[in-house]
């Protein structure tokens, strides 16, 4: 589809760095990231918009895990789903109020989005995906030991829960989404990286993990035959040496440098690293450019002007 995009708003783009992600917090930020995407749409832009849901779902986890003396509890495909309704409210009513300020009509709807996974992937056997807040190392060794949890440092920012994080491998209503892009329609879909499924003679289940949002959201773009893929986050673009004293901004980089920078390590698990692994996913499956920036530089990044782009060669 011509003047198509996908944009992927990172869970912790909607919860910033000290907040406690109150829902007013969320609602603030999220306008933050509509003002770029109505930008965008004004312009005629087709777009289907996708979400993490990292601290969102831990949060979840913690409720159900709290409350489960008093109500059923929750596995993790039920809150990835329940999540998938929490954030696109939370995007659909700001991109509609935002739109409604500019003028511009235009439908947005949100759609749970169910993503297959392949029931042996190693990932099951072994949790990458980090989840929830951020803990102190005591607090994460005290998780770890009463409940069973499975914790990590996250990019030098503290301790979390990690789940597993299978690979996507099928969108089941990926041509819902084609039809309501191809309709105008500004779509919310894949949030969360999708709810993970199995499918296996016919019938769809559930398997409880987070599937990487950034990697549910390049494999929709390509699957969608778009020829850009946008991925907003925290930070403005990315670093080499990111918080250290020689810490490098970088304005354009190749599928080759990604590969070289990823494995010297300048990028981590939690932060970065699936992110430029997601953009290197979506050029060598056929994308044009991969573009890496915050909310704010949003429009600004689309032009070229802001953030950093990733081309094939």
């Amino acid at each position: 589809m011509a003047d198509s995009l996908c944009i992927a708003v990172g869970g912790n783009s909607l919860i910033r760095a000290g907040q406690k992600g109150t829902v007013a917090e969320q609602f603030a930020n999220a306008h933050l990231a509509a003002a770029g995407i109505a930008e965008l749409a004004a312009r005629g832009c087709h777009l289907v918009v996708t979400h993490g849901n990292g601290p969102q779902v831990g949060s979840q986890l913690l409720r159900s895990e709290a409350g489960s003396a008093q109500t059923y509890s929750l596995p993790l495909d039920m809150c990835d789903a329940m999540t998938q309704g929490e954030i696109g409210y939370i995007l659909q009513n700001s991109l509609q109020s935002v739109l409604r300020e500019r003028g511009v009509t235009l439908p947005v709807v949100t759609l749970v989005t169910q993503v297959v996974v392949d029931k042996h992937d190693p990932a099951f056997e072994k949790p990458t995906k980090p989840i929830g807040p951020f803990y102190s190392k005591e607090a994460a060794e005290r998780k770890e030991r009463e409940l069973g949890w499975s914790i990590v440092e996250d990019a030098a920012r503290g301790y979390r829960r990690v789940v597993p994080s299978p690979k996507p491998r099928g969108i089941v209503e990926l041509d819902v989404i084609r039809t309501c892009m191809e309709n105008g329609v500004l779509v919310i879909a894949c949030g969360g990286g999708g709810i993970p499924v199995i499918s296996e003679n016919g019938a769809i289940t559930g398997k409880e993990a987070v599937i990487d949002k950034d990697r549910a959201s390049a494999l929709l773009a390509s699957l969608l035959k778009l020829k850009r893929f946008v991925i907003s986050t925290e930070v403005e673009q990315v670093y080499l040496n990111f918080k250290k004293p020689n810490q490098q901004a970088v304005k354009r980089m190749t599928i080759a440098q990604a590969k070289q920078w990823l494995a010297e390590g300048h990028f981590y698990e939690g932060s970065m690293k699936p992110k430029i692994e997601a953009a290197v996913d979506f050029l060598e499956a056929g994308g044009t450019e991969a573009i890496i920036t915050n909310p704010e530089q949003l429009v600004s990044a689309v032009d070229g002007n802001a953030g950093t782009t990733i081309v094939r060669e």
